[in-house]
């Protein structure tokens, strides 16, 4: 299994980002993908996920801001960044696993399949 992101940077206060998460060795339909983001000196959170049917999760900090998707056909899924604040800088990283979206919320310990992640600065 590999999960290569991409589309980070660094953008001013403000500004958008769209991150995305290209999906190998395994079906990207039927597994629960989500973004999770490492700020400097911070635990390493959840963002969105996406179940296989196109149900969505976000963390509070983010509803409204970002909007997550996937593209079953391409094994893509992607995280539009909007309205980017200074506390949205992190490494994010894109993540699977087929039970994950069976919680409620997005759980570090639900996901067994990780990214590299993609450095994103906001100033």
């Amino acid at each position: 299994v590999q999960l290569v992101e991409s589309g980070g940077g660094s953008v001013q206060a403000g500004g958008s980002l769209r991150l995305s998460c290209a999906a190998s060795g395994i079906t990207n339909h039927g597994y629960c993908m989500a973004w999770f983001r490492q700020g400097p000196g911070n635990a390493r959170e959840g963002v969105a996920q996406i179940d296989a049917d196109g149900n969505t999760v976000y963390a509070d900090s983010v509803k409204g801001r970002f909007i997550i998707s996937r593209d079953g056909a391409e094994n893509t899924v992607s995280l539009q960044m909007n309205s980017l604040k200074p506390e949205d800088t992190a490494m994010y990283y894109c993540a699977a696993d087929r039970m994950a979206c069976l919680r409620s919320s997005v759980q570090i310990e639900a996901y067994n399949y990780w990214g590299q992640g993609t450095q994103v600065t906001v100033s």
